[in-house]
């Protein structure tokens, strides 16, 4: 579980495809101090980490996540968002993240407002009744605001601070992002579709 905090920014060093999977190395500041199989929010995917070299490490994206993220486009140089797990008695300053990808948003404007930034973004229509005005909505694993929330769109504002400090500032008009929707709102959807049968 994560908070969509973003704690560093990583670089893709290397790709290397094994089969249909996708092996990155990542360099990072956190990467000297993580573990071998934690989990580790990259752009707002779980990934487990299988090798540490240094301030490189190692993970593994397979078919099923390839194809509800960007994570096949990576290539070297790519900034990637890096959180890691949510401890227990930590603050919650964001707001409850999986890092499970629902799908990938396309951004369709980006408009700086002198000193923020506001992005729009367009999804699937099959997700619509799980973005709402204000609620929470997890782009590139990082935790932001929804507001004029259309049926296939939505906005986000971008202060200075998350700017700077995540790949966001590399967001243009036609790029792709990974969009995780709220826990809760899954849960509360599953629970009303099951009582309509």
């Amino acid at each position: 579980m994560f908070t969509g905090i973003i704690e560093s920014l990583g670089t893709v060093k290397e790709v290397i495809l094994n089969g249909s999977n996708r092996v990155f190395w990542i360099e990072s500041g956190l990467s000297h101090g993580l573990k071998v199989d934690q989990s580790v929010c990259h752009n707002g995917v779980c990934l487990t980490i299988e090798e540490i070299t240094g301030n490189l490490h190692r993970v593994t994206a397979i078919d099923e996540t390839l194809e509800k993220t960007n994570l096949g486009n990576w290539e070297q140089g790519t900034l990637v968002n890096l959180e890691q797990c949510l401890r227990l008695n930590d603050r919650l300053d964001g707001h409850l993240v999986q890092g499970h990808a629902d799908t990938t948003g396309t951004c369709k404007k980006r408009k700086e407002k002198d000193g923020s930034w506001e992005f729009e973004f367009s999804f699937p229509r099959k997700f619509a009744e799980l973005v709402i005005e204000k609620g929470s909505v997890c782009i590139n694993g990082i935790s932001l605001t929804a507001f004029n929330v259309k049926k296939k769109r939505f906005s986000v504002a971008v202060i200075p601070y998350t700017f700077e400090h995540t790949n966001i500032k590399e967001v243009q008009e036609g790029s792709s992002v990974n969009l995780e929707f709220d826990v809760l709102g899954k849960y509360l959807l599953r629970r009303l579709s099951l009582k309509e049968k």
